[in-house]
C-alpha cells in the first residue's frame, strides 16, 4: 500500500511541475525594444541594423552571415520585459561581430527562436517561459558604401 502512494505521489508531482513549465513564443516590436536607453547606450550608432526587408544601401563588402542564441533569467518579470532584455542581448551579440568582423551595418535581421526563421521589419520572436526567455537572431554582416 505504501509503494501505490509513493508512486501515486511522485506521478502527481511530476504532472504538476511539468503543467508550471511553458514556452509561449511571443512576436515583440523591435522599434519599443530599441528605443529604450539601456538599447541606446549599448547599441550606440556606429553599427546600422536592417531587419527583415528594410532597405539599406549598397554592400561593399559581405562579411557572411552570423547568428545568435540568448538566454535571460525571466522569473518575476513580464514576458515583454524578459524579452526586451534578452533582445538586446542579442543584438549586442550582432553588434560586436560586426565590429569584430570590420562591418558597419548587419542587414536582413531575422528571427529563428527554435529554428522557425521568421522574417520581419517591425518585431522579433521571443520564447517565455516560467524562468527564461530566449531570442535567436541572424544576420549578415557587411559594409555599407
Amino acid at each position: 500500500m505504501k509503494s501505490i502512494k509513493a508512486i501515486l505521489l511522485v506521478g502527481i508531482t511530476l504532472l504538476s511541475s511539468s503543467a508550471f513549465a511553458r514556452d509561449d513564443v511571443g512576436s515583440y516590436s523591435v522599434a519599443d525594444a530599441l528605443s529604450t536607453e539601456d538599447a541606446k547606450a549599448k547599441l550606440g550608432s556606429d553599427i546600422q541594423f536592417y531587419f527583415g526587408e528594410q532597405s539599406y544601401g549598397a554592400i561593399d563588402k559581405n562579411f557572411g552571415e552570423f547568428s545568435t542564441n540568448k538566454k535571460t533569467n525571466a522569473f518575476n518579470k513580464s514576458d515583454k520585459e524578459a524579452c526586451e532584455w534578452v533582445f538586446l542581448s542579442a543584438m549586442i551579440e550582432l553588434k560586436n561581430r560586426a565590429q569584430r568582423e570590420g562591418g558597419n551595418a548587419v542587414v536582413e535581421i531575422k528571427s529563428n527562436y527554435k529554428g522557425n526563421l521568421t522574417s520581419s521589419n517591425d518585431s522579433f520572436q521571443c520564447g517565455a517561459g516560467t524562468f527564461l526567455a530566449g531570442v535567436a537572431l541572424t544576420g549578415k554582416v557587411v559594409t555599407l558604401k
